[in-house]
């Protein structure tokens, strides 16, 4: 559905993205994460036509990403979405399905069936009354309302309660298994874990890493075992957490580690008492991966660290909302 090679976007001297080469299967959901200005945002833009490249190349279901006819069948979400605000939901949505050539009878069921599955009431409310939760679920509407193939969604969950995060994150995935191709940016680690088919992750404009959240473990997490006994031995803590008697913990890298524990707790007259395995969560690789520098950075080709006498002049924001279009 999705490919970008070498897709770069420059403002000035600034390098926003910086060479991405991704691709985007048929009915994937597929997740773009990182820090704040990482280019997740003009990425999404330049595959929604929105923003031109300065280089490489965008192809969405063949088409270039910036021609018009593409856009007929894309739905795009930006992060902040102003509505109409002296609209209703029903006005609001057949107004866009106006815009598409939706029949009044196609865009009635659409509008209706969307709706009822993210539970929004009061549909003829004005827009400028209804909370942030409520008129996120009209834009993400909005977005459905030509039954696109492609929806690429901008942090869909931002700024939204915890019982409608989870309805739109259901939602997304129900999207997907009617056969919708998913593209979304998020911060919060755990939605994208919990829906994403694959990610990549951005830093400083750069893809620093890519594929299924357990490939993204096996390249880049480490694993640590917690190896518990009943006498100390060297280089072991107490566990302040146990109770009914004294225990302590190692924490060694491998199996042949844990076999160590268990010798030298037998020498001293004890036994190991449990072991825990810990992989690092995809919030821990994350983070550490944003600590390094990217390889185009490092090699004086991309984006160096924002000084903070720099941010009077950064470029354009890479969240920039949008609004309706």
């Amino acid at each position: 559905m999705i490919r970008a090679e070498g897709l770069r976007k420059t403002y000035g001297e600034f390098p926003a993205v910086v060479g991405s080469d991704f691709s985007v299967d048929r009915g994937e959901i597929f997740g773009i994460v990182g820090p704040n200005g990482a280019g997740k945002t003009t990425t999404l833009k330049m595959l929604a036509g929105l923003v031109e490249p300065t280089g490489g190349s965008a192809e969405v279901a063949g088409d270039d990403a910036g021609d018009p006819a593409m856009r007929r069948n894309l739905g795009f979400l930006p992060e902040e979405s102003p509505l109409y605000e002296d609209m209703t939901p029903r006005s609001y949505l057949r107004f866009f399905a106006d815009l598409y050539d939706v029949s009044r009878k196609d865009a009635r069921e659409r509008t209706e069936r969307t709706l009822d599955r993210l539970e929004l009431e009061h549909r003829e409310r004005r827009l400028g009354d209804m909370s942030k939760g409520m008129k996120r679920k009209v834009a993400i509407a909005r977005s459905l309302v030509n039954d696109p193939d492609l929806l690429i969604y901008d942090e869909p969950a931002s700024g939204l309660d915890p019982l409608t995060t989870n309805y739109v994150l259901e939602f997304t995935r129900e999207l997907a298994d009617r056969g919708k191709t998913v593209l979304f940016s998020a911060h919060n680690l755990y939605h994208v874990e919990s829906v994403c088919d694959r990610i990549v992750i951005m830093n400083r404009g750069e893809i620093i890493a890519r594929g299924t959240v357990p490939e993204i473990r096996d390249e880049h997490g480490e694993t640590s075992y917690h190896v518990f006994t009943d006498v100390l031995v060297d280089g072991a803590e107490r566990d302040e957490r146990a109770r009914g008697g004294d225990r302590y913990r190692s924490v060694v890298p491998t199996m042949d580690a844990v076999e160590h524990v268990r010798e030298r707790a037998e020498q001293a007259g004890g036994e190991v008492v449990d072991i825990r395995t810990r992989e690092q969560s995809l919030e821990d690789i994350f983070l550490e991966l944003a600590r390094e520098t990217p390889p185009a950075a490092a090699q004086g080709g991309g984006r160096g660290p924002i000084e903070p006498a720099e941010t009077a002049a950064t470029p354009p924001s890479d969240t920039d909302g949008g609004g309706d279009r």
